[in-house]
């Protein structure tokens, strides 16, 4: 009956709403309260809903939670231990991940280095072996080069090598000439320099070493290497270099060739020596473990005699001039190359005469229009050059110049006493192996010139040269035919014994000291009174500058 009707609510006189919620209005006992009355959205009636009406037991136990308790404490400490631990792990999981990580790249870049291709053959220009290559078309086959190749290769093992010679004598063109035969492989090659930054970074870069520049370990608080001299940051890149030798001796494959060319532009310093003889301690432990080959290129003596002193494996190749029949065999084939002409003998001969068997000289002839005109323009060159750095003032000089002039007539001394060994030489010139340039010894040069220091110098600037037999010569056959040109100029002799004295007498005048009594400036006088050994005056004395007579001119 009664199916269809909505259910009513009892009367609820108050109604009590926590929190937020406001108070229901009270209503009159006479009416009723439907649930399916429709109230409007601002109505001012808010119905309670029971299911959000919290339990005072609830609240109560909301309360105590909210009180610490020992317990809970721990929990807390526990949670934040627990989270700090993870973000240290994490850290230094990837901190160390990136450090093992960067160790292994260094090694692998290093060891990429050596695979074949060197960008030394690059900048050379040099390209890889072909196989209808023919050596005698693109170079000179030198006596030296089948044991450079042998070297280069790693087929001799338990060495190291330092090549001494003039330059210009073709020493870098051998080292890139057996580099070009195998590729590269397992080679690298880099120009030395006199300041170490540089020589750090040739160094890294003929390894593909960076000196940790590119770490970024600060990122995961790991402190990188601490910064400090190139010599430490070469012992480094060398440590490296170690592991990536033993790696590959491990792997049956041939020892590592390192070359460092140019190794006088080192200087003779302190820094200079350090760096030669860490490189020297490396290059004595790699050949006796068969793990690296060293080969160090040098133009200047000084190199071998600081190399000497703790040298055990090294050996010395000597590089010289080409003899006379390849000099002209060299001259006739580069002509007929460059200009496809092949000049008379005679002609090759003249060449040879004036300038010998240096490559360099033989080259810039080949590639003239003017053979003989060039070999003049040499030979005044080198003669300019020698005057330049070692012309005498002549007994006339200022004495502000007398630490030059010292250089400079020590070396005219020296020049003096070549020509005039080479007049009391019986052969001058062999008709098959061409020029035979006068030598001293090294100790006899240095007793000639009465100074020792000097011949160092003039190694360098290419004046004289010291072999690998301590022997001093001209540098070059155009150099020698400078010093026998000015030692035949007329007064040569007087001239340079006036510089001579001149410095002597400079020299006399630095250690002399004069003593001046100004009382008998001027007429001056001092009167002496002399006493017998009982104090008694016996007489006097009188002490007075007297004027040197004028001698009469005699007639002759």
């Amino acid at each position: 009956m009664y199916r269809h009707v909505p259910r009513s609510l009892p009367l609820i006189p108050t109604a009590r709403v926590s929190r937020n919620h406001l108070s229901a209005p009270r209503l009159s006992n006479g009416l009723p309260y439907h649930s399916a009355r429709d109230f409007s959205q601002n109505s001012a009636f808010l119905l309670p809903d029971p299911l959000q009406q919290n339990d005072p037991a609830e609240e109560r136990r909301d309360q105590n939670n909210d009180v610490p308790t020992f317990k809970t404490t721990i929990l807390r400490m526990f949670e934040t231990a627990a989270t700090t631990f993870a973000s240290i792990a994490v850290l230094g999981i990837a901190g160390y991940s990136y450090h093992q990580y960067y160790k292994y790249l260094i090694l692998q870049k290093m060891e990429n280095a050596f695979n074949p291709g060197d960008p030394a053959l690059e900048v050379a220009g040099v390209q890889a072996p072909k196989p209808d290559y023919q050596h005698e078309e693109h170079w000179v086959l030198r006596d030296e080069q089948p044991r450079i190749d042998q070297i280069v290769s790693g087929d001799s093992r338990g060495r190291y090598y330092l090549m001494i010679g003039e330059k210009g004598t073709g020493k870098t063109s051998m080292l890139l000439e057996g580099m070009r035969k195998v590729d590269g492989d397992g080679c690298s090659m880099f120009e030395a320099h006199g300041d170490l930054e540089i020589f750090r970074i040739r160094l890294g870069k003929a390894l593909d070493f960076e000196f940790h520049e590119d770490y970024i370990g600060s990122l995961f608080s790991i402190k990188g290497p601490r910064d400090t001299t190139p010599l430490l940051d070469i012992e480094r890149a060398f440590n490296k270099l170690e592991k990536v030798a033993m790696t590959r001796r491990r792997g049956g494959k041939t020892p590592l060739i390192l070359i460092i060319n140019s190794t006088h532009l080192v200087r003779d310093d302190h820094d200079g020596q350090d760096l030669l003889e860490m490189i020297q301690q490396r290059a004595e432990q790699w050949a006796a473990s068969n793990l690296v080959t060293t080969i160090l290129n040098s133009d200047d003596y000084w190199v071998y005699e600081r190399l000497k002193r703790y040298a055990t494996r090294m050996e010395v190749i000597p590089v010289s001039d080409l003899p006379k029949d390849r000099a002209i065999d060299a001259l006739r084939n580069y002509r007929k190359r460059y200009h496809n002409e092949e000049p008379s003998y005679e002609i090759l001969q003249q060449v040879y005469d004036k300038v010998g068997g240096r490559l360099s000289f033989l080259n810039r002839v080949a590639k003239s229009k003017d053979i003989m005109e060039l070999c003049d323009g040499i030979c005044q060159a080198e003669k300019t050059w020698f005057l330049n750095k070692c012309w005498i003032l002549g007994e006339e000089m200022d004495d502000d110049v007398m630490d030059q002039q010292k250089f400079a007539s020590a070396a005219m001394v020296l020049a003096k006493a070549l020509v005039e060994k080479e007049k009391e030489m019986g052969n001058t010139y062999d008709p098959e192996r061409g020029h035979i340039l006068p030598e001293i010894p090294l100790h006899e040069a240095r007793e000639i010139m009465t100074r020792a220091d000097f011949i160092q110098s003039y190694d360098h600037e290419n004046i004289f040269t010291i072999d690998s037999r301590a022997m001093v010569r001209a540098d070059s056959v155009p150099m020698q035919n400078a010093f026998r040109d000015i030692c035949a100029v007329e007064n040569f002799d007087e001239h340079l014994e006036g510089t001579l004295t001149r410095i002597s007498d400079i020299e006399s005048l630095g250690r002399t000291r004069e003593l001046t009594i100004k009382d008998l400036w001027n007429q001056g006088k001092y009167q002496l009174a002399m006493r017998d050994y009982k104090g008694r005056e016996s007489g006097s004395a009188e002490f007075s500058v007297v004027e040197k007579p004028e001698e009469d001119e005699k007639d002759d």
